[in-house]
């Protein structure tokens, strides 16, 4: 009975992949700048595998795999065979669960308002904006079913230290309405150090309003201890920042721009602003070439742990100014 059961349930595995790589020209910081050809710049590389099993009663078992690579050297990107996601879950009209690596309710809420989608491309939000460190580990995460125009999910990362059940914990939510050209979001993250002694927190609020042709971006972020930007950890932080933007589309052509303020409460007082201009052309549905310039205007000298750096999609960058150019496709 079991392997009947088994036959007549309607499962499918798709593999799907991107691959991204492009010149990076870099300046502004304590070297005299560099050029390279750089992998994932306006989004990570990447080959994934997704399956679902439909297993009856309005229920279903899925899976994702997703492996990051670097194209200019074939290396392994995130230091893990599927250091993008690995998660099993199952979806019920109860909701869905799911368990593994997966990204943060809060770089899902960054990725929503910023012009530029998050960790994309030179003069991404993400250079100025926490993300959550993008993905969290040991987790289990439940999205609530759709609500006419509302959605929530809330994600648990377990921290495993022996001893402490608080000790390196992740918590996220993300709360969303979308309702005509309307779209709001929420986000918030919490993580505790290895050790209980340092703590960080992070609130995003904001949203886009899209008129097809013009869409506008705004959003505000709250930041408070040990955070995590552009790819590393930045301690004792008491932050706001503000980022407003637009995406402007004219025949198939996409123009993003941005503007980010950062407001540091702290006793650095090491503020930023950010400007940000990117472009892309699709060649067909799959393929697209880009372009973008990053510029960052920062209190702080160069070197110090407040000095935000102008990245892309996998890079932290290495200056306050870089600039773009690439091929995106998408299989």
């Amino acid at each position: 009975a079991t392997l009947a059961g088994s036959a007549m349930a309607q499962s499918n595995v798709t593999v799907y992949g991107l691959i991204d790589a492009g010149l990076v020209r870099e300046s502004g910081g304590l070297s005299s700048g560099n050029t390279l050809l750089g992998s994932g710049i306006a989004a990570g590389s990447r080959l994934g595998f997704k399956g679902r099993e439909d297993i009856g009663n309005g229920m279903a078992g899925v899976f994702t795999l997703e492996s990051g690579y670097n194209i200019d050297t074939g290396a392994m990107g995130q230091g893990a065979l599927f250091g993008r996601q690995a998660f099993v879950g199952l979806e019920t009209t109860a909701g869905n669960v799911y368990l593994g690596r997966q990204y943060t309710p809060l770089f899902l809420t960054v990725n929503a308002i910023d012009p530029f989608g998050g960790a994309s491309m030179a003069g991404s939000g993400a250079n100025m904006l926490a993300e959550g460190g993008i993905r969290m580990n040991n987790t289990v995460k439940y999205v609530m079913p759709k609500a006419g125009p509302f959605s929530a999910e809330v994600a648990h990362g377990f921290g495993e230290q022996s001893g402490s059940t608080s000790n390196g914990r992740t918590i996220g939510a993300k709360a969303g309405y979308v309702s005509g050209p309307l779209s709001m979001h929420l986000g918030y993250h919490r993580e505790n150090g290895l050790t209980g002694s340092s703590t960080g927190r992070n609130i995003m609020v904001g949203g886009t309003y899209d008129l097809k042709v013009f869409k506008a971006h705004l959003g505000l972020q709250s930041n408070k201890g040990l955070v995590i930007i552009n790819f590393r950890p930045i301690a004792n932080t008491d932050t706001r920042d503000l980022i407003v933007g637009a995406t402007v589309r004219f025949g198939v052509n996409t123009l993003l721009a941005s503007y980010t303020i950062k407001d540091d409460r702290g006793t650095s007082n090491a503020d930023a602003k950010q400007i940000a201009v990117g472009f892309s052309h699709p060649l067909s549905k799959r393929t697209d070439l880009y372009a973008s310039v990053g510029h960052i205007d920062n209190d702080a000298p160069a070197g110090s742990g407040r000095f935000y750096t102008v990245g892309n999609g996998s890079s932290q960058g290495t200056g306050n100014k870089a600039y773009n150019v690439g091929m995106r496709h998408v299989f």
